[in-house]
């Protein structure tokens, strides 16, 4: 015998196997997806074919070999993939090995371990159901691997597995509700050094942020309190790059000092809460310009007004933040500060820099230069398309004077550039605008087609001033959205096309990005100030109480457990009491020479007694009735065991 379980046993645990694994064949390397598949196969024509499981020394090179391709893909085996994908390679190798009862539920508590750890990955609401219906068939596969004899059938075998998981999920919410919560994970997983992700760079060249256009993918949602700023207003401020190397921009030290900058506030504030998925940096996206006194706990303004955090952001955010559209930015700069946003590399871009200098010429004030080049892009043949020309060396010449087509990297970059050249200090500026209101839930969605590219211009007395330069080429872009603004000729994505011509498909996803709204906010975001409020409404203050809830709770599930065996067994206690009485009516008989037959049943016994010693035949007649009533009776009761108590202790029999 090849293997400890059946066929169709080993069978149902490779795809029990193939179902936990699937989830993340989208996070590991091809090769090892190829490698996983090939072993699970080999397994299984090992089992129909009755081959022989490999040798240990051929087992221990392929687990060496194995070991070492992770390390040297992942350059660890540490990590959330790096860790996955040797956990992953584990689980299937202990197929090559599995012989006995005990690799085969170390093999089955590995697919317990490995189905938390998609909770890594992901917590939206599919993979819960996902995660619920493979722990039903792990526990299926469980009980039919402990099973003796024919496997069960598969529908029994689902049916009890998922009776078991329904009955663990009320223990389960408890503890959710009220476990204490700490802030901040238990533990520190190292994150995976060269996992990218999709958002803004720390850096920017033309078609970074076209190539953003190309995806949905949720950014951050935020709800307003009170008045909703118009989509003009809502430009949403991430990285700031104030060097230029001829290509791109950066971001230089000045930029990222973490000091602030005087700011005169005008007018009233905006309120709002956002919940900003995870982005594997440090960058917390804020609205226009945030109120220095008035940050989220542990973030940080820096010199360029970004707004920071301590560590980089892996898990859903939530924070509250407030920002005034109407301000001085740094209403003064040193000679330092203003040579420094001034400066542009040497021998790039001749014919834009002569253009600069003509303007600056004709003797008009900053303003009014900031007009002109405005001006110019509006009256000129600019076209704003994700289609854009290839540029060579001297990109913004060949931009402004020759293709006049791009987008709004091409434009902010372009328009900072000329700013410089005519002596005006100016810096580029990269983050989120607009945004697409859900009318499910009053609160806006940003996706990473939002992403937008703008210039800020230093005047006198005025500070920093946004200037959006793709608003002079394409108005509707801050007007209406990115999606209003770009036709499918020059490049709008396919998926934004069907989406706007379908409104059934439109209306669904804003009804399930409400879902998953709210699906944020009341469950992966139940930290300990959310937890706080909620208890509060059950006159539950602090953790004293919170823990004399959860003892009270725990012995009154104890005792509703016990109280259900005990019904459960109320039946079974009679019946084996009826049993020791009935034995030992048997063994008063055996005294006087009379047995009971194997072959014979109770009532068969005492019609013999009966036919062959009258004298016992109204004795054991009281007692067989006594017994059958006692022991079958669905309903018996304390009434049934004293008669048949009665009536065993009253049948003598004599020689």
């Amino acid at each position: 015998m090849i293997d400890y379980l059946t066929q169709t046993t080993l069978l149902r645990l490779l795809a029990v196997l193939v179902l936990v694994l699937a989830p993340h064949v989208a996070h590991l390397p091809i090769w090892e997806n190829l490698l996983l598949a090939a072993v699970i196969a080999w397994r299984a024509l090992i089992s129909i074919r009755q081959w022989r499981l490999p040798a240990p020394w051929i087992r221990n090179v392929i687990s060496i070999a194995c070991f070492a391709a992770v390390y040297f893909n992942f350059s660890s085996i540490s990590g959330l993939t790096a860790g996955t994908a040797l956990l992953s390679v584990m689980a299937v190798l202990k197929l090559l090995e599995m012989r006995a009862r005990r690799d085969v539920m170390v093999l089955v508590l590995l697919m317990y371990f490995i189905l938390i750890t998609h909770f890594l990955f992901s917590q939206e609401i599919w993979t819960i159901a996902y995660l619920l219906f493979s722990a039903v068939c792990i526990t299926a596969l469980l009980m039919d691997c402990n099973h003796a004899g024919e496997s069960l059938p598969t529908r029994v075998l689902l049916r009890a597995g998922a009776i078991m998981v329904a009955q663990a999920v009320p223990l389960m919410l408890i503890f959710f509700v009220l476990f204490p919560r700490i802030p901040g994970p238990l533990w520190s997983l190292p994150t995976d050094s060269g996992a990218g992700r999709t958002g803004l760079s720390d850096k920017m060249s033309p078609g970074d942020i076209a190539s953003l256009m190309q995806t949905d993918e949720v950014v951050f949602r935020v709800r307003f309190s009170g008045d909703v700023p118009t989509p003009q207003q809502r430009y949403w401020r991430g990285p700031v790059f104030d060097e230029f190397d001829g290509r791109g921009w950066q971001s230089s030290k000045l930029a990222t000092q973490t000091r602030t900058v005087p700011t005169i506030t005008i007018g009233e504030s905006l309120s709002y809460e956002l919940t900003m998925e995870a982005s594997g940096s440090r960058l917390l996206l804020a609205l226009d310009t945030p109120a220095p006194k008035q940050l989220p706990n542990d973030s940080t303004l820096n010199y360029s007004n970004v707004l920071t955090t301590a560590g980089p952001i892996n898990e859903r955010k939530v924070y509250k933040g407030t920002a005034y559209t109407q301000y001085v930015l740094q209403p003064t700069l040193s000679e330092m500060e203003r040579a420094h946003f001034l400066q542009i590399p040497e021998g790039y871009n001749p014919r834009t820099r002569q253009l600069a200098q003509q303007w600056r010429g004709s003797r008009i004030n900053d303003a009014e230069i900031v007009n002109k080049a405005l001006l110019m892009f509006r009256s000129e043949k600019f076209f704003y398309t994700l289609q854009p020309p290839k540029l060579g060396r001297d990109s913004i010449d060949e931009f402004i004077f020759n293709t006049k087509q791009g987008f709004c990297e091409h434009y902010s970059s372009s328009f900072t550039f000329l700013m410089r050249a005519a002596g005006i200090p100016a810096r580029v500026v990269t983050g989120y605008q607009g945004g697409e209101q859900n009318p499910l839930g009053d609160y806006y969605v940003i996706r990473q087609y939002d992403a937008h590219a703008w210039s800020e211009v230093w005047l006198a007395e005025k500070g920093w001033v946004r200037v959006d330069p793709t608003g002079a080429v394409a108005p509707q872009r801050v007007e209406r959205g990115f999606t209003s603004s770009i036709s499918l000729a020059n490049g709008l994505p396919g998926f934004i096309v069907r989406q706007q011509s379908n409104p059934l498909r439109f209306a669904l996803n804003m009804r399930w990005d409400w879902v998953n709204q709210k699906w944020n906010a009341w469950v992966l975001a139940y930290g300990p100030d959310l937890q706080a409020d909620f208890l509060r409404n059950f006159g539950i203050e602090d953790w004293s109480q919170m823990i004399l809830v959860m003892t009270v709770l725990l012995l009154l599930g104890t005792l509703a457990v016990s109280l259900l065996l005990m019904r459960q067994f109320a039946t079974v206690i009679p019946r084996d009491h009826a049993l020791r009485l009935w034995q030992r009516v048997l063994k008063k008989l055996a005294k006087v020479g009379i047995s009971q037959n194997p072959d014979e049943g109770p009532r068969d016994f005492v019609d013999r007694i009966t036919r062959d010693h009258p004298a016992y035949g109204d004795g054991m007649q009281r007692v067989l009735q006594a017994y059958l009533k006692m022991r079958y009776l669905e309903e018996a009761d304390q009434t049934a065991e004293r008669e048949l108590n009665n009536a065993v202790a009253a049948f003598k029999p004599r020689r």
